[in-house]
């Protein structure tokens, strides 16, 4: 069974939401520092499903999305004994609270929130009314974001520049409701941990782009061996000969080797790019057989988790229930400081 957070220990939370094939720019930046992270916390980690509802509209989509990046996590070294792993939508009490929580939220608030201003602004530059297209599910967004984290009385929220702002919204929605009902119970008020742009790490994509899903320029991390290939081969180089020196810090497909490689083939591969002699065809073989290497053990796991009936289903039922319990108890604590009957008191009388 997954491991209930420690009572008292710091809490680390962090949502994954489930729009697209996971690849490496994703282990890259995202998956191998959470996972380090998750060293020195009681670490949360969930699949938001319902975040997913704004954009994804397609139901078999969405479940094997769902599906898919739960495994890309376990297949990359997530630790169900250590961390509290589920599916947001198996945790019901969030969204009991996302109402609570709404009624505490200012829709001034609301209107400065970073991506429907976004959806505002490019409408007013094509011309369109300003909330076209804008759900309110969109609209809504931070704050559903905001009980995510506070359900789960998270301490710290791993978060880059462009999202702190959504930390910064669970902050002021939990001060909102403490000013009110803090008598009775007050929530965590949550922090921000923003990774160190230093230590950071982007990928170049297919077109020499940063490595995105919106761009379209992805390689998906469990391609099979040909597929993989091929799409390395893709990587755009220019057109030094063979045996002209070449400046490795602007090729593409060294710059992922750095991130793979090992220091030795790494060092090797530098100095024979810039001695000239190696061509940019053996460095995308050389990229290649390092991908493959490292990527056939987490190939093999995520396919086994990726078959119906698989360990995956227990994960996240197990993981489910852990998580299930903590919200439980948080949701209880703000019914009752609201003012809300007691559902374990209800279930007494009726015996």
């Amino acid at each position: 069974m997954s491991q209930a957070v420690t009572s008292g220990a710091k809490v680390s939370l962090t949502g994954i939401k489930p729009t697209g094939e996971p690849h490496l720019g994703n282990l890259i930046g995202a998956i191998r520092p959470a996972l380090k992270l998750a060293e020195d916390y009681d670490s949360v980690y969930f699949i938001a499903d319902y975040h997913a509802l704004t954009s994804v509209r397609d139901p078999e989509e969405l479940r094997r999305y769902t599906r898919s990046v739960a495994a890309t996590w376990l297949a990359a070294g997530l630790d169900p004994k250590r961390t509290t792993f589920y599916v947001q939508s198996d945790v019901p009490e969030i969204f009991e609270l996302n109402w609570v929580m709404s009624c505490m939220t200012g829709k001034g608030l609301m209107n400065r929130a970073h991506a429907y201003k976004a959806a505002r602004d490019r409408n007013d530059e094509s011309g369109e009314e300003p909330d076209a297209g804008v759900n309110m599910g969109l609209y809504n967004y931070p704050i559903l974001m905001a009980v995510d984290i506070l359900i789960m009385e998270s301490d710290v929220v791993p978060v880059g520049k462009d999202q702190l702002q959504h930390v910064e919204y669970a902050a002021d929605i939990a001060g909102s409701f403490n000013h009110v009902y803090g008598k009775s119970y007050s929530f965590k008020i949550p922090e921000p941990i923003i990774p160190d742009d230093g230590n950071s790490q982007t990928l170049p994509g297919l077109d020499g782009r940063k490595m995105s899903k919106s761009y379209d320029n992805t390689i998906p991390l469990f391609l099979p061996e040909k597929k993989l290939l091929k799409l390395v081969r893709r990587i755009p180089t220019d057109s030094t000969p063979v045996e002209e020196p070449k400046n490795p810090d602007t090729s593409a497909p060294f710059q992922i080797l750095e991130q793979f490689g090992s220091a030795e083939v790494v060092a090797d591969t530098r100095k024979r790019l810039e001695a000239g002699g190696m061509g940019w065809g053996e460095l995308k073989n050389v990229l290649f057989e390092v991908l493959n290497t490292e990527l056939a053990p987490l190939r093999e796991r995520y396919d086994a988790l990726m078959e119906p009936g698989s360990e995956l289903d227990t994960v996240l039922a197990e993981g489910a229930q852990t998580a299930r319990e903590r919200a439980g108890r948080v949701l209880a604590s703000a019914r009752e400081a609201i003012g809300l009957p007691n559902r374990a008191r209800a279930r007494e009388v009726l015996g």
